[in-house]
């Protein structure tokens, strides 16, 4: 039984229950018991964990996990204190420089944001080492489909930053009027510069939330807490 130990665990028990949840817990434990998988099982959830669904602010949406060793750890973009940046989050640093002047951090470990309120949430959960996209079409879009309509469905409002044609896919996903839906390419060097660079997102982002009366997000926490590791 998943126990997240927030507000996700009432909201998500009905699904961890479902036929499709059942089959891919079957198929997870076949995979880490032959194969080299990540992240660590005790890790998948950690994007829940760490954001709880009442506290979100502002939504990233990442694919799957890396892939290479040492790096995931349950949160889209963000790696391990210690661990080398990955060129998309050397990106994410450089656009968050140009747009409010922050200084790249020492780490690329995000659980200062997801803290903040910044849920990191891949849309598959789970990959086998070297393999990107192993685990695509196995069960995960499902429950994170879920997930993502279920923020959508929030009253309070939030903002979506939908990066890559992965990302932006899900936009049909969120209904209420009040939230705000950001759109652009995908930091990876592939694409960084087809519109993720002077994107402005993080400055939109807490304008949005500003504006609506709540606290903006310290995209800087990174920087002033980089021991906050998991």
């Amino acid at each position: 039984m998943v126990q997240i130990g927030n507000d996700w665990d009432a909201l998500l028990a009905d699904e961890f229950e479902k036929d499709y949840y059942l089959q891919l817990r079957d198929f997870l434990k076949q995979e880490y018991q032959s194969q080299h998988i990540y992240p660590p099982m005790k890790d998948i959830f950690h994007a829940l964990k760490y954001t709880a669904y009442s506290q979100v602010k502002v939504v990233i949406l990442g694919q799957d996990p890396y892939h290479g060793f040492g790096q995931a750890h349950g949160m889209c973009f963000s790696v391990h204190a210690g661990v080398p940046m990955p060129p998309s989050l050397q990106n994410i640093f450089k656009e968050l420089h140009d747009d409010i002047g922050m200084f790249p951090p020492a780490s690329g470990c995000l659980v200062p944001w997801a803290r903040e309120g910044v849920l990191l949430l891949n849309t598959v959960l789970t990959v086998r080492e070297g393999q990107p996209n192993s685990h695509k079409g196995k069960g995960w879009e499902t429950l994170t489909d879920h997930i993502i309509s279920l923020l959508g469905e929030r009253e309070q409002p939030m903002v979506f930053l939908l990066w890559g044609s992965n990302a932006r896919k899900k936009k049909e996903l969120i209904h209420k009027p009040q939230h705000l839906i950001l759109e652009c390419a995908h930091p990876s060097p592939l694409s960084a510069y087809r519109g993720f660079f002077g994107c402005g997102h993080f400055s939109q982002a807490n304008q949005f939330l500003y504006d609506h009366g709540m606290t903006p997000i310290d995209w800087n926490v990174v920087n002033t807490k980089p021991e906050d590791d998991v």
